[in-house]
């Protein structure tokens, strides 16, 4: 398996990328599961590393590899796509593991060594890839990730709500 999470069409407007107050570099890349205890899982993915895909007004625009999504996708803010992109979708190689940290978010798995996987399923799996980025309803049926989980991205004015719900647990 090369996917282990994905998320869908994600708003660059809807992460604080810049959150000031001596707080620089602490944005979130911020993702749920579920709505409410005990099947809430959040997850920062500013870690994960994986495939992306800008999106602009009309469409996919750019499409890129990280190894820090958070960290690739906000240098776009301010290099040559600055302004030309609003959305992504971004489909990462390390798990959501069951563990938490001291903010109740699940952790990512460090990558031992290099994802490898057999030619048929790396295939099979970039189909899918596209397949959920470009939104290609017709095709549902053939996408697969095995073992990869989805995950929709917290809104900024569900931040602070979500980050309780998971700290009370």
């Amino acid at each position: 398996m090369l996917i282990r999470a994905y998320g869908l069409f994600w708003s660059a407007d809807e992460v604080e990328w810049f959150p000031g107050g001596g707080n620089h570099g602490r944005y979130m890349l911020l993702g749920r599961q579920g709505q409410r205890q005990p099947k809430l899982r959040l997850t920062d993915f500013r870690t994960q590393s994986g495939l992306y895909i800008l999106y602009g007004d009309y469409g996919p625009y750019y499409v890129g590899k990280a190894d820090r999504l958070g960290r690739r996708l906000k240098q776009h803010l301010n290099d040559r796509h600055a302004g030309k992109w609003n959305r992504c979708s971004w489909f990462g190689f390390r798990p959501v593991l069951t563990s938490k940290n001291e903010k109740g978010l699940n952790r990512l798995k460090e990558l031992k060594q290099k994802t490898r996987g057999t030619t048929p399923q790396a295939i099979s799996e970039l189909e899918a890839l596209l397949i959920r980025a470009l939104g290609l309803e017709n095709n549902y049926a053939k996408m697969r990730f095995p073992g990869a989980g989805a995950w929709k991205q917290v809104r900024l004015d569900d931040v602070d709500a979500y980050l309780k719900k998971v700290a009370e647990s």
